[in-house]
């Protein structure tokens, strides 16, 4: 029997796409995910299964996404060689989150390509290893369980990628922290990092009044008016 022929990876491969502006990438450092979503309008959290694998890890830059096939992961393998320098891989696994896609292997190469980090709705391993190295890894948590590299497998580098009930595109602003990780659209970048900054500045101003002994209920205007 003659063998298949192995798929093309580039068929289903963009090597570069429009991304968040620089710029922008270093404005929302300064800014957390939970502030980034509220001044989105409430839009752009992915799940929120998705923790820092160390509670110290961040992780803000573009947006390079991965549809890999389930326990299978060769397309992060590839994922690697076409993010850029800052980039941040954003992986959906077809929802077969019980294995283990990346690990001290991969961390170490994507520390070696100054990659920003990996967002993955799945499952990691080597735990302690990849606090150790320090690559910013978010995922939903941890697994043993290994992967195969199946060469006849169709998967998607810089697509549009379905996480949860949010469509994440190639290029979009990603950060994460330690209560999980929101996507900005490159588009609205520049509006919501703006809003954000006044959120945080009347944030800081509601936390004063708190502090001379003023109430939430006072300050938002949530008590009921005596009669």
């Amino acid at each position: 029997m003659i063998a298949p022929e192995r798929l093309d990876p580039s068929l289903t491969t963009r090597p570069s796409t429009p991304r968040v502006a620089p710029e922008l990438v270093a404005a929302a450092k300064g800014l957390s995910a939970a502030t980034l979503h509220e001044a989105s309008g409430k839009r752009g959290a992915l799940p929120c299964e998705i923790k820092p694998a160390a509670e110290s890890f961040t992780v803000c830059g573009p947006a390079v996404t991965v549809h890999s096939p389930g326990g299978d992961n060769l397309w992060l393998h590839r994922a690697l060689y076409v993010a850029q320098p800052g980039d941040v891989l954003v992986v959906d696994v077809s929802g077969h989150f019980q294995h283990g896609y990346w690990g001290e292997i991969m961390s170490a190469a994507a520390q070696a390509r100054q990659l920003g980090g990996l967002v993955i709705n799945g499952c990691v391993r080597d735990k302690t290893l990849l606090r150790e190295i320090g690559f910013p890894v978010f995922a939903r948590g941890f697994c043993i369980r290994g992967t195969s590299k199946d060469f006849w497998s169709r998967g998607f580098i810089n697509f549009p990628l379905l996480m949860g009930d949010l469509v994440v595109h190639p290029g979009d602003l990603i950060v994460g922290d330690a209560d999980g990780v929101v996507a900005v659209a490159a588009s609205a970048a520049s509006a919501v990092i703006e809003a954000a900054r006044r959120r945080d500045t009347e944030e800081a101003a509601i936390l004063r009044r708190l502090e001379a002994g003023e109430t939430t209920l006072d300050i938002y205007g949530w008590q009921h008016p005596r009669r």
